[in-house]
């Protein structure tokens, strides 16, 4: 698995955490991926979350600026759909204290 698919992986599990994906969150995770370049492959992986435990190791072994810039946008999409949910919010403490951030 590449970095970009990981970054995305962890994108999903934030949006996933309070176990509802609003269509705004949908197009979030679209446009993220696509920023990043996914092929329909990669995609398709990210959307069936795929790899989901190896993708934390992997944002892990990031330099701290790419680290930051991930947390910034895990901040963004779960507040992609106006609402910020607890279970979304305790999932970026974990993650963003999983990745030293």
């Amino acid at each position: 698995m590449n970095t970009k698919v990981a970054k995305c992986l962890v994108v999903s599990k934030v949006l996933i955490a309070d176990g509802i994906i609003t269509d705004e969150e949908r197009e979030f995770l679209a446009t993220v991926m696509q920023t990043f370049g996914l092929t329909e492959d990669e995609r398709r992986s990210v959307i069936d979350l795929e790899g989901l435990d190896e993708a934390d190791a992997i944002v892990r072994g990031l330099p701290i600026e790419d680290r930051r810039q991930l947390l910034e946008t895990l901040v963004d999409a779960s507040s992609a759909d106006g609402r910020l949910s607890a279970h979304e919010l305790a999932a970026i403490k974990r993650v963003s204290a999983a990745l030293g951030v």
